[in-house]
């Protein structure tokens, strides 16, 4: 972005305007650099815009390397600039395009078609464009996790599903679709012709990841609970994984689970004939003590990740990632207390108190990567799900200039990011009133489930 006055500039304009000396002659000659400057700006927009256009007719080539080459420009102008304008106009034809390179495209293309609309998605925020592109993209996604065999492109594939769903599904079962797609990657469905493929570490841990994300979406008392009885143990098994990836995602959905509540859905209950009231009973009592069982043996593998030593050919980085990890999840477990993040975006502190909004922040930071400072400073969406207000840059003292695109997306009372931060806010306040509702203690020592 441009820097329109230095410290000293800034301090010389003060005192011009304090004086009652050649005072119509200083506000012609600022007028006048106000308007070269904001018809420059113009001109860097159409500049870009024009190269958007460029890269998109590029999707059409029948040169794979080509196609990649223009993904590569359409993700690095979505990741260091809103491109408002160029959706507002192009929307439809873009999506389909990626959805395009993901269906025919060699591993590279379609992993840069992931990235392409996942960044597409975060550009226009909740509201229908964004359940749009959930609904074209769930079917040749689904479709490419079950034939792919790459680990780096079902890992794209994965992000892609799970930024999409995180912003555009309207109802907790669009959700759950979603993380049971990524869920049969670990735990298949097998027919009579189909041989389970052994997933790598980096798929198990993208798989758990991806997962956890649109987990911190949903509200406990809404899951399903078909789709995850026995998540708990499998994670659990997780824990005594070699892959360090593995354990901390493993550890960090744990938390989660914890931290949402509704543990009964999350674990596997005794089965027997339910032909009266006292067995009934007795299965309630044989499942508290189980699930008792199981949190007692999470604690004791929490415990001793957290003082892990290295053993040979150990990276130590890598090390000291775990103990910090595990010691905020032994913390959690033992007392209820969540790690409190603080990170600094330009002048403003971005703060996180939650393992939902941890887990958020870290999987959005890994997707937009060296875009994501840019986004937190200027996306609406994302100014909304962490409660985030940074300090707005002005231009020469005014309102920073907006296409007419952007006014009517951002000012404009019936604007799509108007209607989608109302949705937003209630989806927000539900979810808190059932979170916040007492202390987060989860006391593996206490009576109740």
């Amino acid at each position: 972005m441009f820097k329109l006055f230095s410290g000293n500039s800034q301090r010389k304009k003060v005192s011009l305007l304090d004086s009652d000396d050649d005072d119509s002659a200083s506000s012609s000659s600022t007028s006048r650099s106000d308007l070269v400057l904001a018809q420059g700006i113009e001109d860097v927009q159409l500049d870009k815009e024009s190269s958007l256009d460029q890269a998109l007719d590029a999707l059409y080539e029948k040169r794979g390397t080509t196609r990649e080459r223009a993904l590569s420009s359409i993700i690095e102008a979505f990741s260091s600039n809103l491109q408002h304008l160029f959706v507002e106009k192009k929307f439809a034809t873009l999506l389909h395009q990626c959805l395009n390179s993901i269906k025919r495209g060699s591993a590279k293309e379609a992993s840069l078609a992931c990235h392409a609309i996942g960044l597409l998605a975060l550009t226009v925020g909740h509201g229908d464009n964004a359940h749009e592109i959930l609904e074209e993209s769930v079917p040749p996604i689904s479709q490419a996790l079950k034939s792919s065999s790459e680990s780096l492109k079902i890992s794209w594939l994965l992000e892609c599903l799970a930024i999409v769903t995180f912003i555009g599904a309207n109802d907790p079962e669009e959700t759950e679709r979603s993380m049971q797609i990524m869920w049969q990657l670990l735990h298949p469905k097998l027919g009579s012709n189909v041989v389970a493929r052994k997933p790598s570490a980096e798929v198990i841990t993208a798989v758990v990841s991806a997962w956890s994300f649109l987990l911190t979406t949903m509200d406990g008392w809404k899951l399903n609970p078909k789709n995850w009885q026995g998540s708990i143990s499998y994670f659990s098994s997780l824990l005594d994984k070699d892959d360090r990836s593995v354990r901390i995602a493993a550890g960090e959905a744990l938390a989660l689970i914890f931290e949402v509540g509704s543990l009964e859905k999350f674990f596997i209950e005794p089965k027997g004939p339910s032909d009266s009231s006292i067995h009934e009973e007795n299965i309630h009592r044989e499942g508290f003590t189980h699930m008792r069982g199981l949190k007692g043996k999470i604690l004791n593998q929490v415990r001793n990740l957290s003082v892990e030593a290295g053993g040979k050919g150990s990276v130590k980085k890598d090390l000291n990632s775990q103990r910090n990890s595990f010691r905020d999840i032994l913390e959690f477990l033992e007392g209820g207390y969540c790690p409190e993040t603080s990170m600094k975006i330009g002048g403003d502190s971005l703060n996180t108190s939650t393992w939902s909004q941890l887990i958020q922040l870290n999987f959005l930071k890994h997707f937009l990567r060296g875009g994501f400072v840019k986004h937190m400073q200027e996306n609406e969406f994302l100014h909304e799900v962490f409660g985030f207000t940074p300090k707005r840059k002005h231009l020469s003292g005014s309102e920073h200039h907006l296409s007419s695109g952007e006014k009517r997306m951002y000012k404009s009372p019936n604007s799509v990011v108007n209607k989608a931060r109302t949705q937003l806010l209630n989806k927000q306040r539900m979810l808190s009133q059932g979170r916040n509702a007492g202390h987060y203690a989860v006391g593996l020592g206490d009576e109740e489930l």
